[in-house]
């Protein structure tokens, strides 16, 4: 597979030549409009008093005009999409410099009740949402943050397949996203639904075959009128008929128009998005399941939206206003379209839920997909059943720099229990959140920061960033308490990985090194699995008495007065701190 960076920077080369053709072609296309526009101008004026002439000049110039404006559309959205693709390449080189800060961090998904989601950096400025979202609809984006959240352990090899496959499909992955973010959508989602499912026709049986009637008399009588075998009075006699029956709906006709008008453009993308779906061959397991969706024997989905955004776009034309008219006037064009429309509704408007959250399926897994691509060198886990709980080889937190981040082994089994002691910013935290990560990612599907893992799918929960809460009259240490409360409950339901960052933290001393030895009991007792953290060196004596617990610290050296670290997970227990030595280099104390 080709290096991502090379890929990206190709294909920013090759859009580049392409926007510039797309370019000359809307320039050529305007100058033409107006060189027809000018025309007709002057065949009007040298036709002017020959009311017939002048006016199959008029009808032949706007129907001429609506086929270039449709052609035109054609080739802006060309240009709109090329230059979707062109942003969507300059991201991911800016990502791969690790410049991604300017992108939506998702902290609307961020949850202060949720298993582990904000102690480990998911949500926010830097986030792994951040850095690895790349969903082009609003809806891709929530669907992401939940795949994240879920704390799911289940079909991962499923999950492990798709995101594999669609890693090695990074063209047709940008082309979908490219589609995808030039859906623009003045309502939401569910709105459109709910209004599919609840809408209540209001157009008369009789007009499936009305129109029809009625423009075909439109059609002969404009026809005698130009032979000179009728009067002018009756074409208008009958304009006025036709308008008069539109008219007796016409407020119901507004409000269709008017919710219709919202959701245009939305059909109009997502058809495009379903169409790439069913002309695509997948082979895992899991795409097949949800491309099977809209995909079907007798007509296509993609067709089915195809359908809905012509008549959409047919209905639009009354908003032209000679069209509108002249429309309603001799062919019944609202009614016409209106019928149609609440046919389609009937017919399928309870299956477009369906296929769009297929659509957003595709769009929050292209985002994993696109992740794999960018690491290549990252580790889908191999999945097992035995005593081994996570073994990579080689681990590393995914968002600090490749460059300058330390990698560790580690093997932590089924009921162990890590206790991590180590001097202050030695690595203990990130420790805990490249632990955290691994489990989050695994459990998704996405490889992993090692380049090799073992790992024996759990949920996981952590506690390591309680706060007090000013509002609800609460202190940090009742906080802390209410936390350990809900993982003690909720271990009593599920397996899961606990990682927990100095535990009692709002307490004395004593205090702290008696209740911190209890609550370590009793998770030991419960048969969990898990790390803790702590500065508190008189916790590691549990090791002595409990075989499950096993002391592990990151270690801090003075060297020529200056403090080094080497991020380095080593057995035993820490015997350097350096709080002294940092309040003393700081000039903080003497």
């Amino acid at each position: 597979m080709q290096e991502p960076l090379s890929f990206y920077n190709e294909q920013i080369s090759e859009y580049k030549h392409q926007l510039s053709q797309v370019k000359k072609r809307l320039y050529a296309s305007s100058m033409l409009r107006l060189a027809i526009f000018c025309i007709a101008v002057v065949g009007i004026y040298l036709a002017y008093g020959n009311g017939k002439l002048v006016a199959g000049i008029i009808v032949g110039t706007i129907v001429l005009f609506i086929f270039l404006v449709s052609r035109h559309s054609d080739l802006q959205y060309k240009r709109d999409r090329i230059k979707a693709l062109l942003q969507i390449n300059s991201t991911e080189i800016e990502v791969l410099e690790r410049k991604f800060h300017h992108l939506p961090d998702g902290k609307e998904f961020n949850r202060g009740d949720h298993y582990f989601c904000q102690d480990i950096d998911l949500f926010g400025r830097g986030s792994f949402y951040q850095y690895a979202n790349r969903t082009a609809l609003k809806e891709g984006g929530a669907y992401f943050s939940s795949l994240l959240l879920g704390n799911d352990i289940e079909d991962i090899p499923a999950k492990q397949e798709a995101i594999d496959e669609l890693g090695k499909m990074p063209k047709w992955r940008q082309g979908f996203s490219a589609v995808a973010s030039l859906v623009k959508t003045e309502t939401p989602f569910n709105v459109i639904v709910k209004w599919l499912k609840g809408y209540q026709v209001f157009v008369p049986q009789y007009m499936s075959f009305l129109p029809t009637i009625f423009s075909l008399v439109s059609l002969v009588l404009i026809t005698l009128y130009f032979m000179g075998l009728l009067n002018g009075w009756g074409v208008v006699v009958w304009m006025f008929l036709g308008l008069g029956i539109t008219g007796a709906h016409l407020k119901k006709i507004n409000k269709l128009s008017e919710n219709t008008s919202k959701v245009q453009s939305t059909f109009h993308q997502y058809q495009k998005l379903i169409m790439q779906l069913e002309e695509t061959e997948f082979t895992a397991g899991l795409l097949k399941k949800e491309q099977a969706v809209v995909l079907h024997d007798k007509v296509r989905t993609s067709k089915i939206l195809e359908e809905f955004s012509k008549i959409l776009n047919a209905f639009d034309q009354r908003n032209n206003m000679i069209f509108g008219f002249l429309g309603n006037a001799f062919l019944l064009w609202d009614l016409r379209q209106s019928f149609r429309l609440e046919n389609w509704i009937q017919s399928h408007g309870g299956m477009v839920e369906g296929w769009f959250d297929v659509v957003i399926f595709f769009d929050a897994y292209n985002s994993l997909g696109n992740f794999a691509y960018n690491h290549p060198k990252y580790a889908f886990p191999k999945i097992t059943n035995d005593d081994v709980v996570l073994k990579p080889t080689k681990a590393g937190h995914p968002l600090l720099d490749p460059n300058k981040s330390v990698l560790n082994d580690f093997q932590i089994d089924k009921e162990q229990f890590f206790i991590i002691t180590g001097a202050n910013m030695a690595g203990k935290s990130t420790f805990l959140r490249t632990v955290s990560l691994q489990i989050v990612m695994a459990n998704v599907g996405l490889p992993v920061c090692a380049s090799y893992s073992e790992y024996a799918p759990i949920k996981l929960i952590t506690s390591m960033r309680t706060s007090d809460s000013l509002a609800d009259d609460e202190s940090y240490f009742f906080s802390e308490l209410k936390r350990l409360k809900f993982i003690v409950d909720e271990i009593q339901k599920d397996r899961y990985f606990i990682i927990l960052d100095e535990i009692l933290k709002g307490t004395n001393s004593t205090d702290k090194a008696i209740g911190s030895r209890k609550f370590v009991e009793k998770l030991v007792a419960s048969k969990s699995t898990g790390i803790i953290a702590t500065h508190d060196l008189s916790l590691c004596e549990a090791a002595e008495d409990m075989a499950q617990v096993h002391n592990f610290y990151f270690d801090a050296e003075i060297i020529n007065n200056e403090l080094h670290f080497d991020y380095t997970l080593k057995n035993g227990i820490c015997k350097n701190m350096n709080a002294s030595f940092l309040l003393k280099k700081m000039e903080i104390v003497e």
